[in-house]
């Protein structure tokens, strides 16, 4: 009981203190207090560097959809729909969670690791020394990068799974191409399924930057300290975007 309880007054502390760090963040976004080159620094180091793992992932997500989907495709003779259904799994759901879960490994952990070497070294104390607001110079510029960049991510994603699905599609199936994208086009993939999936990528690229954030600046107990971090960082951003997914679909369905 007692190691429940802990575990529960941990897990409201951690969900409290990222509450408290998201506010923070909202103020100085909305007042534009922040470091704009920062900002473009960053958005250049996650997303820019990050193309071609995503390039890789969604070509092949679109592939392996093809796979899974061409038993019940031939079985009905549905080559029509597969366009359909290809699009609307990947825009609702396949699209936006891949990517997050898949940056949430490179970029927040690498976040947290940044921040939390900083920590140790007291590079953040010195800032403060300094008259420079942590926040503003480095947390925000790489809140706003990271949900921007999962956000931006997301659209490209999608688009590649879709063509790496129409191509699997022709090679495993005979689905020509223009079959494929009348599916999409046809009326039955509507612009709410598109946005549905965008919504959720800017909800997963939230829970990603404030978990990195939150456990980058709280880092503490030296290099170790540093590894156990960046271990939390990743359970609770793939924990956060599955739990919120679940909500956000319940909401908006």
């Amino acid at each position: 009981m007692a190691a429940t309880g802990s575990g529960f007054l941990a897990t409201a502390q951690l969900i409290g203190s990222m509450g408290v760090l998201f506010g923070r963040i909202l103020v100085r976004t909305v007042r534009f207090d922040f470091d704009r080159s920062e900002l473009l620094k960053n958005m250049y180091k996650m997303g820019v560097k990050s193309l071609p793992i995503v390039v890789v992932t969604a070509l092949f997500t679109g592939g392996i959809m093809v796979i899974q989907a061409a038993p019940i495709v031939e079985r009905y003779g549905a080559h029509g729909l597969l366009g359909w259904a290809a699009g609307f799994t990947t825009v609702r759901e396949i699209g936006p969670l891949l990517t997050a879960l898949m940056l949430s490994g490179r970029v927040g952990a690498n976040n947290t690791a940044e921040l939390g070497t900083m920590v140790v070294t007291e590079q953040i104390d010195a800032l403060r020394a300094l008259a420079i607001d942590p926040i503003s110079f480095l947390i925000v510029p790489r809140f706003l990068a990271m949900v921007t960049t999962i956000f931006l991510s997301t659209i490209f994603s999608d688009a590649l799974a879709l063509l790496g699905a129409a191509y699997a599609g022709y090679g495993m199936l005979g689905v020509e191409p223009k079959i494929f994208y009348n599916g999409l086009s046809g009326g039955l993939l509507s612009f709410s399924d598109v946005s549905h999936g965008l919504i959720k990528s800017v909800v997963f690229g939230i829970v990603m930057a404030l978990a990195s954030c939150q456990f980058g600046i709280g880092t503490s107990g030296g290099a170790p300290g540093v590894g156990r971090a960046v271990n939390a960082t990743v359970v609770v951003s793939a924990a956060g975007m599955f739990v919120l997914d679940y909500f956000v679909s319940f909401a908006i369905a």
